[in-house]
């Protein structure tokens, strides 16, 4: 009774497989697929006889041969396992990652150090949202590897897998990046207006709009057009800050070594337009004015207005601690805070909050030494 069940059974796979094969070789004659039907049949009911193992190995024979008898079949597959192959790449790289990590803290950075504990050096940090590729996990501590900066994270800080995914798609940001030694934003899209400032190769610039040959920049507080033939835009998602050491020249004083270092910790803190406050949130000059506050320097709470505050000097004379100024036009709107090594520290804008930038990222229009020393 069971062989004549299983008989019955592959009978019918056997007639499906043969049905298949003639629907893809439509020009072959009805008798030809009868006969195959014919010996096909046989080859498994003598299968069927034997045992349950023979049955499958009956069945994998004619599929075998069923794929054998037309070659179009094998091109289907590849080509399908080749798309299959490249929309799995799609679903596993996530604007660059493959295993993409994205920190999650209430406020401040989430700290990158350098081994697995909190007595290891601190190599960098990772702002709120910004992204990461994990590469292994180590207790409660995971190594991850985001921008230029490779260390260990609290793993509790980290989301990872669909909601990583999720998270990607509401904090990605749309940048362009300089492609040209100095490009010109200027007030209106159009080469007749004023230029508002310079931006140098590389720099990257957040995107407001794309216009027909133009696309809306913003600039610290500002906002701009430039030439869309000479910027490369990519939408990406925001990475670890490096924590190199600052290296200052001989003769500089204690005060300006503490005051950089001290500036340097809210790093990744938020921008707020008219804030003061270097952890909830400060804009340029209310970042400058805490900081300076700290050391007894009382300044007023605009950019503007600090610029005629000490003393003016040229940029090739600006030591740690010193003012660099910036603007549209003639009227400074952006102040930052010299920190050596042609770098500044800045509250730059909602999207950066306080970051570092090279201090010639736009063209300074004054130089000031607020600490007399």
């Amino acid at each position: 009774m069971k062989s004549k069940y299983i008989r019955a059974i592959c009978l019918g796979a056997a007639g499906l497989l043969v049905i298949s094969t003639a629907a893809i070789n439509n020009h072959k004659q009805s008798e030809d697929v009868t006969a195959k039907a014919a010996a096909t049949a046989s080859v498994i009911d003598e299968s069927a006889e034997t045992a349950d193992a023979g049955v499958t190995a009956g069945i994998a024979s004619v599929t075998a041969q069923a794929l054998a008898s037309n070659k179009d079949v094998a091109t289907v597959s590849d080509t399908d396992t080749a798309l299959t192959a490249a929309a799995q790449e799609e679903v596993t790289s996530v604007y660059g990652y493959t295993n993409l990590g994205i920190a999650v803290v209430d406020s401040g950075n989430l700290n990158v150090r350098e081994a697995p504990g909190t007595d290891a050096a601190l190599v960098g940090k990772m702002p709120n949202h910004a992204a990461c590729e994990v590469l292994g996990v180590d207790g409660e501590w995971t190594q991850i590897q985001s921008g230029e900066v490779t260390g260990y994270v609290k793993t509790e800080y980290l989301v990872t897998g669909n909601e990583a995914t999720a998270l990607a798609e509401q904090v990605k940001e749309t940048v362009a990046k300089v492609t040209t030694t100095t490009l010109y934003v200027r007030e209106e899209p159009n080469t007749d207006c004023s230029i508002v400032t310079s931006m140098p190769m590389g720099e990257e610039l957040e995107v407001v709009e794309q216009l027909d040959g133009w696309v809306k920049v913003s600039i610290d507080s500002d906002e701009g057009y430039v030439s869309a033939d000479y910027i490369e835009i990519n939408t990406e998602l925001p990475t670890a800050m490096t924590m190199t050491e600052v290296r200052y020249g001989q003769g500089v004083s204690d005060v300006r070594v503490d005051l950089v270092s001290y500036a340097c910790q809210f790093v990744g803190n938020p921008y707020v337009w008219g804030g003061t406050s270097l952890t909830r949130g400060a804009d340029c000059s209310g970042f400058v004015m805490s900081v300076f506050a700290n050391y007894g320097v009382s300044l007023p709470h605009s950019s503007g207005s600090q610029a005629g505050c000490g003393t003016s000097i040229s940029a090739s004379e600006a030591q740690p601690g010193d003012l660099f100024f910036y603007g549209n036009g003639s009227r400074i709107n952006h102040v930052a805070i010299y920190i050596g090594n042609g770098q500044v520290v800045h509250a730059s804008s909602p999207r950066t909050g306080i970051k570092l930038s090279g201090a010639y990222y736009r063209n300074p229009v004054k130089v000031v030494r607020v600490l007399q020393d």
